[in-house]
């Protein structure tokens, strides 16, 4: 692996909101709010997923396209912000529905990832079509892979075989396995040796799931950097790829990992 030390550091907000059910004009609004009125000088604000709606298994009440009304918000408001924005929605391309976690920067520039591994205890493969893109963008010299709630019950998915930077995992993750999403997000990050990020909803929906919070940001040996709890709106927190690279360059784990290819 190549540790050339990459000089460069990445202030992120977590927005660590409840949001309405199936109504994406006051979600917009409830987000734009916090956002605005964060005073810190931040590169990445991180939704959680479906931001626009919570978790429905009801797509058409709630799809937009990729010219829809949310995506242009969404370059407008980083645009005005000066900083990049991502979270997860609904988008219809032809007869597919995807849970799709879009990275809008502030030029404009879009990247995205469609969820995997649709959470099928509660029906979403038959709601929404299962994405196979790789999720693995970049960002102000920061590789950074995307993925979405249930993607972090496995770990292959998320294997650092890119050398990416940054692993942001964005959910509604209900109270009843809470514990999971705190130990499952730690590991993450300490099997990658990468900084991992996960912004979970809070607040409750109308199937009487309840949502605790917990987004925590975690560096690349598993300290707990932010641990929002229950907190509600934007938390900052900067993370240093210099710092990142040396501690591979003392603890080179990465170059040790499995092929998984069979010979």
């Amino acid at each position: 692996m190549n540790y050339k030390v990459m000089k460069g550091k990445l202030t992120v907000g977590l927005v660590q909101i409840d949001l309405a059910w199936e109504n994406p004009d006051l979600n917009r609004k409830l987000i734009e709010k916090n956002i605005l009125e964060e005073e810190a000088k931040v590169n990445l604000f991180v939704l959680p997923e479906m931001f626009t709606s919570g978790f429905t298994m009801k797509p058409k009440r709630v799809s937009e396209s990729m010219q829809g009304a949310t995506i242009n918000w969404l370059k407008q408001l980083s645009k005005k912000k000066n900083a990049a924005i991502c979270g997860s929605l609904v988008i219809k391309e032809k007869e597919c529905f995807f849970n799709r976690f879009v990275f809008v920067e502030p030029n404009g520039y879009i990247q995205y990832y469609d969820k995997r591994h649709t959470f099928n205890m509660v029906g979403e493969g038959k709601s929404y079509c299962t994405g196979f893109n790789k999720g693995l963008i970049e960002f102000r010299g920061w590789r950074i892979l995307l993925r979405i709630c249930y993607d972090l019950r496995f770990p292959v998915w998320s294997r650092n075989i890119d050398d990416y930077d940054l692993l942001i995992f964005v959910a509604n993750w209900p109270s009843p396995r809470i514990n999971a999403w705190d130990n499952l997000i730690t590991t993450r990050a300490i099997e990658n040796v990468s900084y991992c990020i996960g912004v979970n909803r809070i607040g409750s929906d109308e199937n009487e799931n309840y949502y605790p919070g917990n987004s925590l940001a975690i560096d690349s040996m598993g300290k707990r950097l932010l641990d929002l709890r229950n907190k509600k709106g934007v938390s900052c927190i900067e993370l240093d790829k210099n710092h990142l690279i040396k501690t591979r360059f003392s603890l080179p784990f990465l170059d040790d990992k499995d092929s998984f290819i069979l010979e």
